[in-house]
């Protein structure tokens, strides 16, 4: 069941301590209980305080992800896609983002909410995935309403089509109907506010989409201001749990996120973005220099690379299994 929230009733600083306190408390029994990734998500979706989440698009930025101290991670389509080099068009297959996936959960303990996509299809696509997803420890997966294959949502001046509302609550409750844990996560993206629609569209969308079954409604926009957001959150009074995606007003105060009681925010694609701005100049300095002198206090040790990779339990299962010299 929804926690619901009172926009205003108590102060962000009174309502930010509650949250911490809460969070303190179910960061000690998950560390008791060791409780199942798909757990741990429907609790952020249901906290009465905002959650984070951090993109992460391999297993290395999975880990260092999680080491940051976040929650869960937000596996997203725009930089898993770049980083196997080709465009956010659904032009690597639902079987490659499955393999990514999987090595990015093999190498945490913390819920990973996949951007699915339209679900790579139709519903038979999409229930097929969440099987898929279940198998390798994927906590849930987060579908938008546009037609496959999908165009991403920031591209300026591109056409933006809608699915079919009934075709997506069908696909909804054909995922929700596949998954046998009953804490896996369908996130409903409603792309309403990118396709040009208005917030009569997108509260209709959310609402049928929230009663075929979505856990959560992440609610989308690009504009460099919050106005879509805030007009959807206060007409939308709590009905299910929202989720965010600032990248575009992220000038935004993080505690009016919280004022308006948004769920869970996702930091969508700086990890992927911090990445290519340290290899570009990197690698633009080795070339120019012909040489390491300039670059190497500025990269990470090669122990550090080990460590991440967990080198030191290789170490110590090579005692134990190999003969001994």
């Amino acid at each position: 069941m929804f926690l619901r929230r009172s926009f205003g009733r108590l102060s962000t600083a009174t309502s930010y301590q509650l949250t911490e306190k809460l969070a303190a408390r179910l960061s000690s029994s998950h560390a008791a209980t060791k409780e199942k990734k798909t757990t741990q998500l429907k609790k952020m979706l249901l906290s009465p305080g905002v959650e984070f989440i951090m993109e992460a698009h391999n297993g290395l930025s999975a880990k260092i992800v999680q080491e940051a101290g976040f929650k869960g991670i937000w596996g997203s389509g725009l930089s898993i896609s770049a980083q196997l080099g080709v465009r956010d068009s659904n032009e690597a297959s639902w079987t490659q983002i499955m393999d990514v996936m999987e090595f990015m959960s093999d190498a945490t303990d913390i819920p990973i909410l996949l951007d699915a996509d339209t679900g790579y299809g139709n519903f038979n696509n999409a229930r097929r995935l969440v099987t898929k997803l279940e198998q390798r420890g994927v906590a849930g997966a987060c579908i938008e309403d546009k037609l496959f294959p999908k165009t991403n949502s920031l591209l300026d001046g591109r056409e933006q089509p809608l699915a079919d509302i009934d075709e997506f609550c069908g696909k909804i409750k054909a995922c929700k109907d596949t998954q046998s844990d009953l804490d896996f996560c369908i996130v409903a993206r409603v792309e309403a506010f990118i396709a040009g629609w208005g917030l009569d569209e997108a509260l209709k969308r959310s609402e049928a989409y929230l009663n075929a079954g979505a856990d959560a409604i992440l609610m989308h926009s690009k504009k460099s201001d919050p106005s879509d957001i805030e007009s959807f959150v206060k007409a939308w009074n709590n009905q299910g749990p929202v989720i965010i995606v600032p990248t575009k007003y992220y000038t935004v105060p993080t505690d009016l996120f919280r004022d308006w009681g948004i769920s869970l925010v996702i930091w969508a694609n700086h990890n992927l973005r911090a990445s290519i701005s340290a290899m570009q100049d990197v690698t633009q300095q080795i070339y120019k220099d012909q040489s390491l002198i300039n670059v190497e206090k500025r990269v990470a040790a090669v122990k550090e690379v080990f460590r991440l990779q967990k080198d030191d339990e290789l170490k110590e299962a090579e005692k134990k299994y190999l003969p001994q010299k």
